[in-house]
């Protein structure tokens, strides 16, 4: 075989055509999706973007397969003057100016060696270098996120976007709570985080884009706090009886009986006091809201009295 240091256009579709031989035929016009494949089975592929921008940056890496685990290094054929080429990872990259403004002929070719055969993308490409987009022509964004929500409060937040005459917006966000739904045609951010989702969630980008340009938010922090039951006590008092409804003394009294609820008509919780001479007691763990109490006086037999007046009372 021979094997040159030094290539010209010519020269390397010479020397490719055994290196091809083993590539997969492709009828009609070559894509990208078409991969060169060597003898050794080096093979390199991918799609590099068409255009560019001045002033932004403009990034390209090939998928490269090395069944053989060969040292690779990276070559470019009719590379415009404002790009460069890593020859140890492929990475096409380059920042385009004003005089870049234009269409590069379409035979730019990137291919790939490993000492003993050579690959290259099928397709050739140009890259067309478009004008920087002045502000006035960039849609924009505003808006003051909420910062903070508890969990189980619902969360909102809705951006205000403008964009150039005729063009159609649409947004996007980057790094978004698990919590959270977006809706890209209006760029509002929703959600009701629960209590397993307490904690900081940073570094969230609402973006708006009309096609051609975007403008984004700065990056903010979204901090849920956790739930914190609040719970109270409530102490009840009474006077012991000592009378039955007749009026005859009361000998056989054994202990009171306090209800409790969180309705008037519902007084579901109960606890029994077995003492004829406890006068007051109190009720712990209960939860925010209102509470309603009655009690009952009960006798050595078994027999009740009817419910007292009931109270209630405000847990905060």
């Amino acid at each position: 075989m021979y094997l040159t240091q030094f290539f010209t256009r010519t020269s390397f579709r010479r020397l490719s055509i055994r290196a091809l031989a083993g590539a997969a035929v492709c009828i009609g016009a070559a894509t990208a999706a078409h991969a060169s494949r060597a003898a050794d089975g080096l093979a390199i592929w991918g799609s590099p973007p068409q255009n560019a921008t001045v002033g932004q940056t403009y990034s390209f890496t090939p998928t490269t397969a090395n069944p053989k685990g060969r040292t690779l290094t990276f070559r470019i054929a009719d590379k415009p003057r404002w790009l460069t080429l890593n020859p140890t990872t492929g990475l096409l990259s380059g920042t385009p100016t004003a005089a870049d403004v234009g269409t590069s002929p379409a035979n730019i070719l990137i291919y790939v060696t490993d000492g003993v055969d050579r690959a290259q993308i099928e397709q050739e490409f140009g890259i067309k270098v478009s004008p920087a987009v002045t502000s006035g022509d960039k849609p924009t964004i505003s808006g003051t996120p909420p910062t903070s929500v508890k969990a189980g409060a619902p969360y909102s937040f809705q951006p205000t976007a403008s964009g150039p005459a005729g063009m159609s917006l649409s947004f996007s966000v980057q790094n978004k709570p698990a919590w959270a739904n977006f809706s890209i045609a209006t760029g509002q951010l929703t959600g009701t985080p629960s209590s397993t989702q307490a904690g900081s969630y940073s570094n969230i980008v609402v973006s708006v884009s009309d096609g051609q340009a975007s403008s984004a938010l700065a990056p903010f922090t979204i901090s849920v706090a956790g739930t914190t039951s609040t719970t109270g006590s409530a102490t009840l008092s009474w006077v012991p009886p000592t009378q039955n409804t007749n009026g005859s003394a009361l000998t056989n009294f054994a202990g009171i009986i306090l209800y409790y609820g969180t309705t008037p008509s519902s007084l579901t919780q109960s606890v029994q006091l077995a003492s004829t001479s406890q006068t007051s007691y109190t009720i712990g763990n209960l939860t925010a809201g209102t509470w309603y109490f009655g009690g009952m006086a009960y006798t050595n037999t078994g027999m009740k009295s009817a419910m007292s007046q009931v109270v209630s009372m405000s847990v905060q």
